[in-house]
Formats: structure tokens, sequence, C-alpha cells
């Protein structure tokens, strides 16, 4: 994974975490010390927005994707950081098998310690949900409860794409535009969202007005990918999920 990252992504390009981690890496150091050697970006959300594509390679098997995403995290963060990217990929690779949010959402809480400060969020956000409370309300109450954090911390942020999740009501666009309209890392959160949510929705019902204007391209700074087209990234993602479901 190391080598990976120093033979394709440029520096300058990776921030926070990935950037401590990336300097540490060049500097000779290894094991735990990548992670933890000056780098106060540990719990932030770096790595959870890294765990999309191991629930798309997994579907259906959260503990894989988990298992995946904890290998990809632990060179980069530590504790809720981990925590977060492996609750995202199970709740993506969830997504696939699930009726409804509130589905992927507990079954991606398997793969979460239990006593962690991620884990106590997500379910507050849950009971906030079953509570009734309106998305103003719920929003409201999120912020109270963890505001505290970086605007770019794992877990505060977490809880905002649980709530986006949930209130969002199974509608894409819903979905995706609370999460946004919520605050803090909001192209991470909506990312994420947009991952579940578009799961969940099928491509049928996910909005033209957003995926035309792509023309089926994306943007990298990643080595060799730039300009890539979305289709064939989705082949072999596709391709990718088939093999490990044999």
């Amino acid at each position: 994974m190391a080598d990976a990252w120093t033979a394709l992504l440029p520096l300058r390009q990776v921030f926070t975490a990935e950037r401590a981690a990336y300097i540490n890496i060049t500097n000779g150091l290894t094991g735990p010390d990548i992670a933890n050697y000056r780098n106060p970006y540990r719990e932030w959300i770096g790595a959870q927005i890294r765990g999309d594509v191991y629930g798309y390679v997994f579907p259906g098997d959260p503990w894989k994707a988990a298992e995946l995403a904890f290998r990809d995290a632990s060179l980069s963060h530590v504790a809720n950081g981990v925590y977060g990217e492996m609750w995202a990929a199970a709740l993506i690779s969830a997504a696939f098998t699930s009726n409804d949010a509130t589905d992927a959402i507990k079954v991606s809480l398997s793969v979460v310690p239990p006593g962690s400060r991620l884990a106590e969020a997500i379910h507050a956000v849950l009971q906030l949900h079953k509570d009734g409370l309106d998305w103003d309300q719920a929003l409201k109450q999120i912020q109270s409860l963890y505001g505290h954090y970086s605007w770019v911390h794992t877990v505060n942020n977490a809880a905002l794409v649980v709530a986006g999740l949930l209130w969002g009501e199974g509608d894409y666009t819903r979905s995706v535009g609370l999460t946004v309209m919520g605050g803090w890392d909001t192209d991470s959160n909506g990312a994420t969202v947009g991952s579940v949510a578009g799961i969940l929705a099928g491509t049928a019902k996910l909005p033209s007005h957003l995926i035309d204007p792509l023309q089926d391209r994306v943007r990298s700074a990643l080595f060799g990918f730039d300009n890539a087209r979305i289709s064939d990234l989705a082949e072999r993602t596709f391709s990718l999920a088939v093999n490990g479901l044999k």
C-alpha cells in the first residue's frame, strides 16, 4: 500500500493525515509509526472517504469490505479514523442487500467497535430519527452534540452521513442535498451518501440532470487516471466484484 501511494499519488495532491503518512513513508518510517508520527489528523475523515470502493467490490459482504478498509486506513489513521473507513465500506456493501438506509446502517454497525465514539454517534442519530424529529431539529441536535470536533473529523461527519440517509427517505437527490446542506465536510459526505443512496435507488432512478453533465468523464490527480471514463472505471470495479464473489 505504501509503495502504491508513493508511486501513484503526487505529494501535493494529498492532505492532512494522508500527507503526514506520505512524508513518514518517504522518511523511512514503518508500521504504526507511519500513521502516528507527527500526524494530528489521524482521526480525521481522510480514510472514511477512501472506503467506497471496498464496499463496491464486496457487495453484500460488509465484513470483507471492512477488512480491506482496515488495511487501507491503518496506513494513515488510528482509532475512529480507521473505524470510519471500515464503517463506510460496510455501509456501502450492505446497501446492495438492504431494503433501505436504516437496514444498511444497522448492518454497518456490526464492524464498528461498540464502545467507540463513532458507534455512539451513529446510534444517537438513529435514535433521533426513531424519536420523530424533523430534519431541522435533528441537524440542530447533531451540531450540538458533535460540533466540538474539527469540521473534517470522522465522528461528526459520519453522524451527518447517517442523518442525510435517514431523513432523505430513499430519495437520491434529497439524501445528497440534505447532507451537503448540513455542512462540515460537504463534498466528502455528499459523496458517501451518494454511494449508498445510489445503490439503494438503482441506476434507473438516478437523476439525469446530475449524470449527463459529467459526460462520462472524471478528472483525477492520480497518475494515469486523469480524464478517465466513468463507465470504464465502473466496468473494472464490477469485474473485481465478480471475481471476489467467486
